[in-house]
């Protein structure tokens, strides 16, 4: 796989901006104890729980590469998705920011009568295109769901190397979206590639590594498993050309075998990306984070925590989280400090030594002293917003606000989560100034992400 290095959005619009480039924010350096510009491994699970996973759960099955990975690095418990469904978290992943400030508050839908037509925009600054301005060699494997229209590719956000899919879910088989579509690309062109979803993805992965094992990389491996379709290795196309949703099969088949079947297929995948890094003897200079883009669906398991994908209870959001860096994160340590996916990027261009660009300021903080210092992250803030509900957290105070019934009435709902981390005790008649000084930040929040958001295309 050889990858040509073509000019990213950011080097064109230097040309055009150099007086505003010219003006930067340091990130905290990076410190003697971590490690000198590693390569880096970022691992996004789709629709998986809290309970998915061995190391944290107890599922119906076993996870023993994440739970090996785990055991040799640091578990976050108190880590989150940004969103409670897909695009949005993946867009401040991406960005380092919230997801309402980089322009995606919801999914990018796959029918045209809806949201097709939106994307990622060229102003943002995603972390591929930073890291590949300081010299690394990037590449994305899997899904992608920050737009459908090639101007919105991932090789237009920074990305070298792209084999994946653009949608939302494919058929792990037939690689069809939800609307007949073909929708299997390398690069920016449709380029069908046979094979079961997660194996491709892994195979790929470990390509591009073998390949470029003597120079920096990124690489973003963003699997499907275990979004629906629900469809083991072994079970047939479940979508046809031309034909919106899944064919009668899908329908009937063993939903919790399949589900089974797809979560020990993406451990095996990790488990084989791993032991490449070691076998090529980069490890030691390889920093591997996995986790989720939201909580899980009802068929997964998102315990101890309430609710689902799609709801800012604590199981639509607060997902697993792995960081495995052998001898530089100290093995079989935990992380219980709040942190969220708009961490991501400054963590890495911490690690990398980049500084953040006054253009598209970042959300986020950098997770290094947590990772590799033995220090604790500074308190701070955290908003959740989804539809009309939103969350405020501060420590272990978390407001909920729910809007329910045709008039949208405002359920207020105040949260101690070290006591009460189940969600089941209502404070806030007993706390009324916190919750005014709670919902007071959140105005001021959503106010000033309103003023500075980027905006998508009106439908053509």
């Amino acid at each position: 796989m050889t990858i040509k290095k073509t000019p990213h959005k950011r080097a064109v619009m230097a040309v055009l901006m150099t007086a505003v480039m010219a003006q930067f924010i340091p990130l905290n350096n990076a410190s003697a104890g971590s490690p000198d510009r590693p390569n880096i491994m970022v691992i996004m699970a789709d629709d998986m729980g809290y309970g998915d996973i061995s190391c944290f759960g107890s599922p119906p099955y076993k996870t023993p590469h994440l739970d090996k990975l785990a055991a040799e690095g640091m578990k976050f418990t108190d880590f989150h998705s940004n969103g409670s469904v897909c695009s949005p978290t993946r867009a401040a992943l991406l960005t380092g920011r919230y997801q309402q400030r980089a322009g995606i508050d919801g999914v990018v839908n796959a029918d045209p009568k809806e949201n097709r037509h939106h994307g990622l925009q060229m102003s943002e600054i995603t972390f591929a295109e930073e890291l590949g301005q300081a010299g690394y060699i990037t590449a994305m494997f899997g899904k992608w769901h920050l737009g459908y229209e090639v101007q919105y590719n991932p090789t237009k956000s920074g990305f070298d190397e792209f084999r994946g899919y653009v949608s939302g879910n494919i058929c792990y088989q037939s690689h069809l979206d939800r609307m007949g579509i073909e929708d299997w690309w390398h690069n920016d062109k449709l380029t069908p590639e046979e094979g079961y979803c997660t194996h491709l993805i892994t195979k790929n992965t470990v390509e591009f590594i073998k390949q470029n094992k003597d120079r920096p990389f990124c690489v973003y491996v963003a699997h499907e498993c275990v979004h629906s379709p629900f469809q083991g290795p072994n079970d047939p196309p479940v979508r046809e050309a031309g034909k919106v949703g899944d064919i009668q099969s899908a329908k009937v088949k063993d939903v919790a075998q399949a589900y089974k079947e797809m979560m020990i297929e993406m451990d095996n995948g990790v488990g084989e990306i791993v032991s490449t890094l070691r076998e090529l003897g980069i490890d030691k200079n390889t920093l591997v984070l996995f986790f989720s883009d939201n909580g899980a669906m009802k068929l997964g398991s998102n315990a101890p925590w309430k609710g689902f994908k799609g709801s800012l209870w604590e199981g639509g959001h607060r997902v697993p989280m792995i960081a495995w860096h052998p001898d530089h994160i100290p093995a079989g340590t935990v992380s219980e400090t709040p942190s969220m996916t708009i961490d991501i990027m400054p963590t890495l261009l911490d690690l990398a030594k980049i500084s953040a660009s006054t253009e598209r300021p970042l959300d986020g903080v950098s997770l290094v002293p947590e990772l590799y210092e033995e220090k604790t992250l500074s308190p701070r803030t955290l908003y959740w917003s989804y539809r009309n509900n939103w969350v405020v957290r501060e420590g272990e105070w978390k407001l909920f606000v729910e809007k329910k019934g045709k008039r949208q009435t405002a359920y207020f709902q105040l949260f101690n989560l070290q006591d009460d981390p189940g969600e089941e005790i209502n404070l806030a008649k007993k706390f009324p100034k916190r919750v005014q000084k709670m919902m007071e930040a959140y105005s001021e929040w959503i106010t000033e992400i309103g003023q500075t958001a980027t905006r998508q295309p009106d439908a053509p």
